[in-house]
C-alpha cells in the first residue's frame, strides 16, 4: 500500500497485471496537487497480491478475491467512499466490489480497462486469422547487456522505444536487482498469471451505482498505418479489415459499460498506448481530476 498523502476524498490508483502501485509513483503525486483545483482529495496506491512486495499465495487470484482484497484494505485504513482508478486488469476487480459493495465506492475511472474475457480477441478465430494477414515488421531488438546494466539505463531504453518509461521505483518494485545493481529477473513467477487469467470473470456492469469514466487509446480508426505509406494494396486491405475488427470489440465493451452506471463518460486519446496515464500524463490528470471534483 502506497500512500501519496493529501486531504478530503480518497482517490485508491490499481496497477494492471505485472505492476505495482509504484507505476503510479510520478503519476499520483501530480494527481494529488491537482485534486485540489476542484476538490481536496488524498491518493493511494494498492499492490495486489502476487506482486511486488506483495504476498504470494498459492490461490486466491480469481477477481473475487482481489476484489476482496481492496475491500479489505479499505476497511483497514478506514477509506470511505473512494473513488477507483484501474489500469488494465485492475478493471475486473474494481466491477466485482463497486457492484457487490456500492455503497463502499463513489466513482470508477477505467484506464484501458474495458477488455472483457467473455468477448475477447485472443478467443475469436475469425479475429486471430484477420490478425495473421498483417504485414509483418520486425520485433524490437532484446535490451543489451548495456541497457540492463543499470535501472537508469533500461528506462532510457523504453523512452526511446515505447515514448514513456516505467518509474524506476517501479523498476526495482517488480525485478530483482543483481549485484551489480543492474535490472534482473522479474518478481513475479508465471504461475502467478496464469492464476490471474483463469480466475476472470465476464464483465457485469448491471449492478454498478456510481459514475463511471473510461479513457482509452484511440489509434484504432482505419486508415492509421504503423508502417505508412510502404504497404501495397493489399497489405491496406488486411490493416482495414483487422481494425474494423478491432473497434467492433472496443464498441461492445463500451456498449456493455453503458448497461448499468448512471453515467458514463468516454475519453477516447489518440496514439496513446495501454500506459496512457504515462504517456498522456497530463490529459488523464486532467480528466480524473474534473471527474473526481465533479461528483458529488
Amino acid at each position: 500500500m502506497l500512500d501519496w498523502g493529501g486531504s478530503g476524498r480518497a482517490v485508491v490508483l490499481l496497477a494492471g497485471s505485472g505492476n505495482t502501485a509504484h507505476v503510479f509513483d510520478e503519476f499520483a503525486p501530480k494527481l494529488n496537487a491537482s485534486c485540489h483545483v476542484y476538490t481536496s482529495c488524498h491518493v493511494y496506491g494498492i499492490t495486489r497480491r502476487g506482486f511486488g512486495a506483495s504476498s504470494q499465495p498459492e490461490s486466491g487470484y480469481d477477481e473475487q478475491h482481489l476484489a476482496d482484497d481492496i475491500l479489505h484494505v479499505l476497511d483497514t485504513l478506514r477509506i470511505t467512499a473512494p473513488v477507483l482508478v484501474g489500469h488494465s486488469m485492475a478493471g475486473g476487480e474494481m466491477t466485482v466490489l463497486a457492484s457487490r459493495h456500492p455503497d463502499r465506492i463513489s466513482g470508477l475511472v477505467y484506464l484501458e480497462a474495458l477488455f472483457d474475457v467473455a468477448d475477447f480477441p485472443a478467443s475469436d478465430p475469425a479475429y486471430l486469422a484477420l490478425a495473421k494477414k498483417l504485414p509483418q515488421e520486425e520485433p524490437p531488438a532484446p535490451p543489451t547487456e548495456e541497457e540492463r546494466r543499470s535501472f537508469a539505463a533500461y528506462r532510457a531504453r523504453q523512452m526511446r522505444m515505447e515514448g514513456f518509461a516505467f518509474p524506476e521505483g517501479e523498476l526495482h518494485a517488480g525485478s530483482e536487482t543483481t549485484t551489480d545493481g543492474s535490472k534482473g529477473p522479474y518478481k513475479t513467477p508465471q504461475r502467478i498469471f496464469k492464476l490471474i487469467g483463469d480466475g476472470a470473470m465476464p464483465r457485469d456492469y448491471s449492478k454498478i451505482r456510481v459514475p463511471v469514466l473510461a479513457i482509452g487509446d484511440a489509434q484504432l480508426a482505419p486508415g492509421d498505418y504503423p508502417a505508412g505509406n510502404s504497404l501495397n494494396v493489399q497489405e491496406r486491405a488486411n490493416t482495414d479489415a483487422y481494425r474494423a475488427a478491432t473497434i467492433a470489440f472496443v464498441n461492445r465493451w463500451k456498449k456493455n459499460l453503458q448497461n448499468g452506471p448512471p453515467s458514463v463518460r468516454f475519453v477516447d486519446l489518440e496514439d496513446a498506448g495501454h500506459y496512457l496515464f504515462l504517456k498522456r500524463e497530463a490529459e488523464v490528470v486532467r480528466e480524473v481530476r474534473a471527474f473526481v471534483g465533479g461528483l458529488p
